[in-house]
């Protein structure tokens, strides 16, 4: 059985969601403290959402200096496929695994709601399940998801398509392009800011949608794990 790590920071709220979406896609979710310093051989890590040392400084700043981010950049270099969810996108944009940066949301409040998108890129260690220019439905929660970068870092992310889902219907925070998730140039790494892992059975889910659309995520990953 495949192990997926789920990195568990001071502030981390949605470890333990994500630990049971890793469960019900089939494989055995692996605890990582942010204190870490290797990743105890996990197949995957997963870093959740929630307020990684209380948003000080900048979303994800702190985090990203963490002993374990030490382990989890070396392994992402090698290919280990890594999922950012919501404060998990911001640390992996702070870590330079992925391009850009999440500021405040242009309307400056915080955002819950079921969230439509269009899944852009299949071509990733965590999309693989789904369909190109599939819509799906999974819950956005943020204050921080504007996704921003400099003229340059988008031409560059659109012309080596590392955008993997966009916003659909409009644009919930004023991210550039309605980016709402990337991924690196070799597809291991995927960063989003809306939240699969509560999106992965039907009594729970979106209203919306098929409610299990998140689910496809953590399904496309065990599939390349396989080869």
């Amino acid at each position: 059985m495949s192990k997926i790590g789920i990195v568990t920071f001071p502030g981390t709220l949605d470890d333990r969601d994500a630990a049971r979406a890793v469960r019900i896609a089939g494989a055995e979710p692996v605890e990582l403290w942010h204190k870490d310093s290797d990743v105890k051989g996990v197949d995957a890590v997963v870093l959740p959402g929630g307020f990684s040392y209380g948003d000080y400084l900048r979303c994800g700043a702190i985090s990203a200096q963490s002993p374990v981010m030490g382990a989890v950049i070396e392994g992402a270099k090698k290919g280990l496929p890594v999922l950012g969810i919501c404060n998990g996108f911001q640390i992996l944009c702070e870590s330079h695994l992925l391009p850009g940066a999440l500021i405040r949301n242009h309307h400056q409040k915080f955002i819950c709601r079921d969230q439509a998108l269009e899944v852009v890129r299949t071509e990733t260690a965590w999309t693989g399940a789904f369909e190109k220019g599939q819509r799906i439905v999974i819950p956005l929660k943020n204050g921080e998801g504007n996704f921003q970068a400099t003229p340059e870092q988008l031409e560059r992310i659109e012309g080596e398509g590392q955008v993997v889902f966009r916003y659909l219907d409009f644009d919930p925070n004023g991210s550039m392009n309605q980016i709402a998730g990337l991924c690196n140039e070799a597809g291991n790494v995927v960063g989003l800011m809306p939240h699969p892992e509560h999106a992965v059975e039907d009594v729970f889910g979106p209203e919306s949608g098929s409610g299990t659309d998140g689910l496809g995520l953590f399904k496309s990953v065990l599939e390349s794990l396989l080869g």
